[in-house]
């Protein structure tokens, strides 16, 4: 069965694809922020602006170059949290720091606490340092982050190398609970939930696995479970009872309940979607590292990871109530890359060139 997609708006990209990473669009208590990340600024363009003129962009200047961390962009638009190689810093559109929590450095062989990016920046081994992130909560008043210890003011061997899951003041930084995540990280990232208090995080631990834990804020104390030792979160459902994953192998879409992190359905790709029309049958087909909710009971899920060598990319409609293939997306153009969330029943795709974004729906003949 074929479903048709309609494109709802294209959006281009503020920055050169050539210095800067895939723009990527936040949905945050109805506000769709388009952000894009460049060496030197970072760039958010609020998409509830009517019109091809969109004069709500806001850039920030940025304290490292991209190569040395992530960030994440306030729902507001007003300030980026940016987690580098030995600091979580957040900054205002005019590049002031707004606060900064240094740790240990995320460099194997450093035992540094830097007061700097500049102590390091000449330095090869920083720049393929491992690394943490950073999340701003629904609400922007929370922070989460995931940091290599010990904080600056710790003891001498309080948390000392030891990677934690932090929640902090958005406002001004403060420490409000942390958990050891008894990881060893190479890269993690956060996936939002639509309450302040709950927050996922995947860790890669190179060849030793990749957990993914979901942690809870209760005011008082930061808690942290464990959903599986290899896999990698996608998404969250509108309501936020549900949540996707795929093992690091990607060969099934798996449903959780947020709650308490419990598998509730999959859905296998080599036994339910079909080969790629351009090839011989033999190459195995798996799910892509994201996918999309279009509602609480459908989700959009991807396979342009392993259609990639045959050109176009495949996207399939899920229905979570039983873990089904509905059927093929259609689209007016082909699309690249995997369906990524924005909400509101809607998902976003990025050009293959990077210039653009795709926002769609279904279809309403459907």
């Amino acid at each position: 069965m074929t479903i048709a997609a309609r494109l709802v708006d294209t959006v281009a990209a503020p920055l050169d694809p050539a210095s800067a990473e895939v723009p990527q669009v936040l949905f945050r208590s109805g506000r769709r922020l388009l952000v894009q990340r460049g060496d030197s600024e970072v760039v958010a363009l609020d998409l509830n602006v009517p019109g091809t003129d969109r004069a709500h962009e806001v850039r920030f200047p940025a304290p490292w170059p991209r190569r040395y961390g992530s960030m994440a962009v306030s729902p507001e638009g007003d300030a980026v949290v940016f987690a580098g190689v030995h600091a979580v810093r957040s900054v205002d559109p005019t590049g002031a720091t707004q606060w900064e929590v240094r740790h240990g450095c995320w460099d194997a062989d450093c035992s540094l606490t830097h007061l700097s990016f500049d102590e390091y920046a000449d330095d090869e081994d920083h720049f393929y340092a491992d690394s943490g992130s950073a999340a701003v909560s629904a609400d922007g008043r929370l922070v989460w982050a995931h940091v290599l210890g010990p904080l600056v003011g710790d003891s001498d061997t309080e948390d000392e190398n030891q990677e934690m899951w932090m929640v902090l003041d958005a406002t001004d930084g403060r420490v409000l609970g942390r958990v050891d995540t008894m990881t060893v990280s190479s890269g993690s990232e956060h996936t939002p939930h639509p309450d302040p208090a709950q927050m996922g995080l995947s860790i890669g631990e190179g060849e030793e696995g990749s957990p993914a834990l979901w942690g809870r804020w209760d005011g008082q104390h930061l808690t942290a479970e464990q959903i599986g030792i290899e896999r990698i979160l996608l998404t969250v459902s509108p309501s936020g009872r549900h949540l996707l994953s795929v093992p690091l192998g990607q060969w099934s879409l798996c449903l959780h309940r947020a709650e308490d992190g419990s598998l509730l359905r999959e859905l296998d790709a080599e036994h339910t979607v079909p080969a790629h029309p351009s090839s011989a049958g033999e190459d195995r087909v798996y799910w892509d590292y994201d996918a999309a909710f279009v509602d609480e009971d459908t989700v959009v899920a991807g396979t342009s990871e392993c259609d990639a060598q045959y050109g176009t990319a495949r996207h399939w409609l899920v229905d979570t109530g039983g873990m089904t293939l509905r059927g093929e997306i259609h689209y007016p153009f082909p699309v690249s890359g995997p369906a990524r969330s924005v909400g509101d029943g809607t998902w976003y795709t990025v050009s293959k060139d990077r210039t653009s974004v795709h926002l769609w729906q279904l279809s309403d003949e459907n």
